[in-house]
C-alpha cells in the first residue's frame, strides 16, 4: 500500500494504513443487562426461538419454592441443539444463519433477554441423534472473562427426564436462576406477584404471536410448578388475542386492503380495520390503552413487532382510536423498515410517510379517506346516546379455564387493582355444596360431589367450567361487600340446598 499523501482535494476514500483485531472487552456483557428488555418481551424473545425450533409445544413454567420463587423454565419439543449448535447459542455475539421465515434477527436475543432479568442462563438441550447438553452464563464470570460453563451431561439428562411429557426425542430448556424481580417479593405477596405477572405475560403472547396461537399445531401453557414436589399450583394455556378480531366491522366495507408506492420497497399492502365503538373485547381494550394502540400492526413472519403507533406519520388522536392497520414486512432486505432488536417496534424513513400518501385501494379510495371515516365512525358513536353499562365484577382467577376467564373480560368491565376470585375443591360436610372464604376471596367445592362434572375422567385446576362460571356470577357481589347481609346468607344457604340435591341425582342416575 502506497503511503498517504497529503492532498488539497476531499477524500471520497478513507486511507488506511493496516488493521488490528480488536476483540469486545468482558464488560461487553454488562451492556445486555441494560438492554431495557421488559419482562413478558424477554420471555416472548424465547419463545420466539422456539418457533424457529419447530416447537409445537412451549410451557413457561414459574418454579414456587414455599413463599417464593425458585426461577423461570422455558421448555418446547423443538429440533434441540447438539454441543456445537449449543456454542453457537450461548456465544455473545454468535448467531445461526437464519431463514428468511425465522423470527430471530440479530443474533442476540437469547442472552439480551435472559440476563436483562437474571444473573444466572443456563440452556439445556438435545436432539434425535444427540444426547443431553448444557452450558451456563453466570453474569459475573462472563463479565469478567466471557467464561461459560458446561453443565454436567447426567444433570442435563435428570433436567430433560422430569419434562418427558414434553421433550420426547427432541426439545430445549431454558433456566434462568437468580431472577433480580423475584428477590423483591416480600413475604405473603407471591400469589399476587404471580397473578399479576402471568396477567401480563398471558396478554403479551397472546398479542404479539396471535397468528401462531390460532393454528391448530401450536401451544405455550404457562404453569406455576412447586419446584419440590413437582405440583402444578396453576395452569394457563395462552390464547390468541387478535387485534383485528372483532365480530362485526365498525363500519360497513371495512377491512380495505390499499397499497402504498414505498420508494426502496415496492408496493406495501395495508390492511385497514374500524373498530366497532365501544367494543368491550379484551382484543380492544384489554392490551393497553387505546391511544397507544392505535395505528399500525407491523408483521415480520407473522410475528406481531409493533402493536399500534404511527411510526411519525401522524400524531395519535382520541378520535382516531377505532383505527388500525395491519401491515407485513417484506422478506428482502430494505433501508426503509428496521426492525428494533427487541422486536417491539419498527422504524421507518420518510419514504413510508409519501407511500401513504399515494395509496389506494382497488376502488380508488385513498388512505386519507379511511382516515376520515374512521373518525367519523367514532365521532357518531360519541353523539349517540350511552348504551347499558354491566356492573363491574372482580375478576376470575385460578380454578377457571382461560378460554372462560378471557370471556368474562369480554362481557364484563373489571374493578380496578382487585385480587381474584379462585375456585378449589375441598373435603366439606356432606350437605353443602360450597363455601366462600370471603377473606382468602376463594370458592371452596365440595370435593364428593367433583365426578358428576368430570365423567368419570381425573379432574384437573380448570374442570367443571359451566358451574364455576354459575357460581362466579352469583357471588360476586357478595365478595364485593363489606358486610354479608342476612339476604345474602340466605341466598347461599338456598344455592347450596338446590345445587346438593341436584348433584346427589345425577349421581344416582
Amino acid at each position: 500500500m502506497p503511503p498517504y499523501q497529503p492532498s488539497a482535494d476531499w477524500q471520497f476514500e478513507i486511507p488506511t494504513s493496516g488493521s488490528k483485531r480488536l476483540p469486545p472487552a468482558a464488560r461487553y456483557v454488562e451492556s445486555l443487562t441494560h438492554q431495557g428488555y421488559g419482562f413478558e418481551a424477554a420471555i416472548a424473545d424465547l419463545v420466539d426461538n422456539s418457533i424457529d425450533a419447530g416447537a409445537r409445544n412451549v410451557v413457561v413454567s414459574f418454579l414456587r419454592d414455599e413463599d417464593g420463587l425458585a426461577g423461570l423454565l422455558v421448555i418446547d419439543d423443538g429440533c434441540g441443539m447438539n454441543d456445537e449448535s449449543l456454542d453457537t447459542a450461548m456465544t455473545v455475539g454468535g448467531r445461526e444463519g437464519y431463514s428468511d421465515t425465522a423470527l430471530g434477527h440479530f443474533g442476540a436475543g437469547l442472552k439480551a433477554a435472559s440476563l436483562s432479568h437474571a444473573d444466572s442462563l443456563t440452556v439445556i438441550s438435545r436432539t434425535k441423534r444427540s444426547p443431553s447438553t448444557g452450558r451456563r452464563w453466570l453474569t459475573a464470570r462472563a463479565q469478567a472473562d466471557f467464561t461459560c460453563d458446561i453443565v454436567d451431561p447426567g444433570y442435563c439428562q435428570d433436567l430433560v427426564d422430569r419434562y418427558d411429557g414434553l421433550i420426547q426425542w427432541h426439545g430445549t430448556i431454558v433456566r434462568w436462576d437468580r431472577v433480580r424481580a423475584f428477590d423483591t417479593i416480600t413475604t405473603g405477596q407471591a400469589d399476587r406477584f404471580l397473578n399479576d405477572a402471568i396477567e401480563k405475560l398471558e396478554t403479551h403472547l397472546g398479542l404479539h404471536l396471535h397468528r401462531f396461537l390460532a393454528r391448530d399445531d401450536f401451544n405455550i401453557d404457562i404453569v406455576v410448578e412447586d419446584v419440590r414436589t413437582k405440583e402444578e399450583l396453576d395452569h394457563r394455556g395462552v390464547e390468541p388475542i387478535d387485534p383485528f378480531g372483532y365480530r362485526v366491522p365498525g363500519r360497513a366495507g371495512y377491512p380495505r386492503t390499499y397499497t402504498a408506492p414505498v420508494e426502496g420497497v415496492g408496493q406495501v399492502a395495508l390492511t385497514a380495520h374500524i373498530w366497532p365503538p365501544k367494543s368491550p373485547l379484551v382484543s380492544f381494550r384489554g392490551i393497553g390503552p387505546l391511544a397507544e394502540r392505535q395505528g399500525f400492526y407491523i408483521y415480520r413472519n407473522d410475528r406481531l413487532v409493533q402493536a399500534g403507533g404511527w411510526n411519525s406519520t401522524r400524531s395519535a388522536e382520541g378520535h382516531l382510536a377505532l383505527a388500525r392497520i395491519a401491515v407485513d414486512l417484506p422478506n428482502e432486505p430494505n433501508d426503509v423498515f428496521s426492525l428494533t432488536v427487541k422486536k417491539d417496534g419498527v422504524t421507518v424513513t420518510p419514504a413510508f410517510a409519501r407511500g401513504l400518501e399515494q395509496a389506494t385501494d382497488e376502488a380508488g379510495h385513498t388512505f386519507a379517506t379511511y382516515l376520515q371515516e374512521a373518525e367519523t365512525t367514532y365521532r357518531e358513536a360519541a353523539r349517540r346516546a350511552t348504551e347499558p353499562q354491566r356492573k363491574a365484577v372482580l375478576p376470575a382467577g385460578k380454578g377457571i379455564d382461560p378460554k372462560l376467564r378471557r370471556t368474562l373480560r369480554d362481557e364484563l368491565p373489571e374493578l380496578d387493582g382487585e385480587d381474584p376470585i379462585t375456585f378449589r375443591w375441598d373435603a366439606l360436610p356432606s350437605d353443602v355444596f360450597f363455601e366462600l372464604d370471603r377473606e382468602e376471596r376463594e370458592v371452596k367445592l365440595n370435593k364428593e360431589y367433583r365426578q358428576v362434572f368430570n365423567g368419570g375422567r381425573r379432574g384437573g385446576l380448570n374442570d367443571a367450567p359451566v358451574v364455576k362460571s354459575m357460581l362466579y356470577l352469583m357471588v360476586n357481589e357478595i365478595f364485593q361487600k363489606e358486610r354479608v347481609r342476612a339476604v345474602h346468607t340466605d341466598n347461599v344457604a338456598l344455592w347450596n340446598s338446590v345445587l346438593v340435591t341436584a348433584a346427589r341425582c345425577e349421581l344416582a342416575r
